[in-house]
This record gives structure tokens, C-alpha cells and sequence, in this order.
């Protein structure tokens, strides 16, 4: 495993800005969807919160990818790209926004009901959401990272529901992806967390089997049974005390 950066006040207080700038950015988008909405228009509005908040997109470009954010509908979990698909009512739209701000990242999603959606899929985006905040406490001096992934994966499970394993949260600072890998489920390196990290803690939860598979587009990730996927996602600093969450937001699903 690489050297994990751990950082200093004065880069702990940039990352604060630049997940401040990530989580308005992200609620904004979030108050634009609608039925009707072409989820390229989505994009395109993102392109301008980004600018207007004197931000660049960490997404645009990394490994070629085409969009601004990345937009996900239904059974596509993460990494979708803007385009002619149209928001409908009853869909669940996973956003997740990444910036640069100053020179540092700061990275969340969230998953969005457009009307009434089920009650099972409600429940499932309640679900994942609850193991986010579950997780989070654990990221504190002193305990391993297998003490965030096991939290997400025993309350996914517990509930009935599946961790994607091929797609995982990730250290970030000054770049997008950075050490530790943070799985959603125990494998892998199993650091101890240290005051100074910062990490993308980003369940990835489907409703059905944990198989998933890449389209064409060489980007977008769906469930392979086609039943619908969830995916939140904070950045946060690792401290003595209580974690802070860096992206945080006031409006949530499970409260």
C-alpha cells in the first residue's frame, strides 16, 4: 500500500472549503431534478455551479471521462454519464459531485427520489444512507479501517441488501483517488486511521445480487439483475475526537 497523507491544519482547513463547495453544489443539483429533466441539462447546470463557485471539476477528464459529475438512474450505480436519458417520476438519481477547490478535492453523492418512488426503494436508499452514518463514527484515531468497511457491510446485510465489490471509497486531498482503499466490506489493507486522513466513505448498495457490470460507454455501472442500486457518499477527516464530515449537509433521508 502507498504512504497515506496525512494533512496538515492548514490543508485540513482548504479541504473544508472544497467539500463545502462539493455538498452546495450537489444540494443545488439535487433541487433541479424533475420529471422532463435530461440528465445532459443536469450536467450542464453542474458545469455552471462548479464555475460559479470558482471550482473545476474532478471528474471532467480523469481517465478520459466525459462528464461534469457523474449521474446514475435506477439500476445504474455509479459513474453515469449526462446525457439523452430523461429524469421520470418514481426514478432514484444518484449524483455525485467531485471538485477541485484551490488545488483540493472534495467529494459526495446522494441518491435522489423523484416523487413517490416504492416503499422497498425507499428502504433501500434509507438503508444505505443509515450505514454511512453508521460508518462514520468509527473513522477516529486509533481504529482500523476495518472498522468503517465491516459497519457498512454488517448493516447492508443485516437489512437484506448487497455491497458492490468491485467499486470502493478511497482516500482524497489533493487528488481524487489517493490511499486507502475504503472497501464497504472487510478485505483488503486494514490500516489504523490516523488523525489527518481523509476519506470518501461511499456505500454502494443494490437491492438485489452484488454483480454488476459496465456498459458500452466503458463507464456506466449497472446491477446485472437490473434491480435498482443505491450510493451515498461523504468526505471526511479523520480526528482524536469525533469525525468531521468535511461534505456535510443538513437535509437527509433517514432523518
Amino acid at each position: 500500500m502507498s504512504q497515506i497523507h496525512i494533512k496538515s491544519p492548514r490543508e485540513i482547513e482548504k479541504m473544508r472549503k472544497a467539500g463545502k463547495a462539493a455538498s452546495e453544489i450537489l444540494e443545488k443539483l439535487g433541487d433541479c431534478l424533475r420529471p422532463g429533466v435530461l440528465t445532459r441539462d443536469v450536467d450542464q447546470y453542474a458545469a455552471d455551479l462548479i464555475a460559479e463557485a470558482g471550482c473545476k471539476s474532478a471528474f471532467l477528464g480523469y481517465r478520459k471521462f466525459p462528464g461534469q459529475i457523474c449521474i446514475s438512474i435506477n439500476e445504474q450505480v455509479v459513474h453515469g454519464i449526462g446525457g439523452a436519458r430523461t429524469v421520470q417520476y418514481g426514478d432514484i438519481v444518484k449524483i455525485d459531485v467531485g471538485v477541485f477547490k484551490d488545488g483540493w478535492v472534495g467529494d459526495n453523492a446522494r441518491t435522489f427520489p423523484i416523487g413517490i418512488i416504492p416503499p422497498e426503494w425507499q428502504r433501500l436508499l434509507q438503508v444505505t444512507e443509515e450505514a454511512l452514518e453508521k460508518a462514520i463514527p468509527f473513522a477516529r484515531e486509533g481504529r482500523r479501517l476495518y472498522d468503517v468497511s465491516g459497519t457498512i457491510e454488517n448493516h447492508v446485510v443485516t437489512n437484506g441488501y448487497t455491497v458492490v465489490r468491485e467499486f470502493v471509497g478511497h482516500g482524497v486531498g489533493r487528488k481524487l483517488h489517493e490511499e486507502p482503499q475504503v472497501p464497504n466490506y472487510k478485505a483488503g489493507d486494514n490500516p489504523k486511521l490516523k488523525a489527518g486522513m481523509t476519506l470518501a466513505i461511499e456505500p454502494m448498495v443494490n437491492m438485489g445480487a452484488a454483480d454488476v457490470k459496465v456498459l458500452s460507454d466503458n463507464w456506466t455501472v449497472v446491477t446485472a439483475d437490473g434491480k435498482p442500486s443505491a450510493h451515498f457518499e461523504h468526505t471526511v477527516l479523520v480526528t482524536r475526537g469525533e469525525p468531521e464530515i468535511l461534505t456535510w449537509r443538513e437535509r437527509t433521508l433517514s432523518k
